[in-house]
């Protein structure tokens, strides 16, 4: 289940499509899937998060644990614009990708002096999170001021 932080609506994530990686005799085959994230807070911003997704008869059964790599590519797909101003730093979505304890998430962080929004996505477990991560930026034009809170 994905969930947009924020503003708590939830909204599935749109996928875009994915590869086969290794094949799996009975299950599902382990991939790559890439999904598109719209900034709920900021319209005309789409994120692209690739990650791994886990197969087989675990995956098929939603208990297999997808890996911790992931990476991120933010875009402006069409005019920028604010309905409210923003906090410094935000959870934007967050997955669960493990049966319980490990989710990924992708954070937007306002870089006030460059006037950039810059995405970070991760995961984390309850007990250890992993330091991989990716990181993008969407400058934004200096005639739309990115208002903070």
């Amino acid at each position: 289940m994905s969930l947009f932080a924020g503003g708590a609506s939830h909204a599935r994530p749109d996928t875009i499509g994915e590869v086969d990686t290794v094949f799996k005799l009975i299950g599902p085959d382990h991939k790559i899937v890439v999904d598109a994230h719209d900034d709920p807070r900021v319209e005309g911003v789409t994120c692209y998060v690739s990650r791994a997704k886990t197969g087989g008869i675990k995956g098929a059964l939603g208990l297999a644990e997808d890996k911790s790599e992931a990476s991120i590519a933010c875009r402006q797909t069409g005019p920028i614009r604010f309905a409210k101003p923003l906090p410094q730093q935000e959870e934007v979505f967050n997955e669960r990708i493990s049966l319980v304890f490990k989710r990924l998430r992708i954070v937007r962080m306002v870089d006030a002096q460059r006037n950039t929004l810059v995405y970070l996505t991760y995961s984390d477990r309850l007990i250890e999170g992993s330091p991989q991560n990716s990181v993008t930026a969407v400058p934004v034009d200096r005639a739309t001021p990115i208002p903070l809170k």
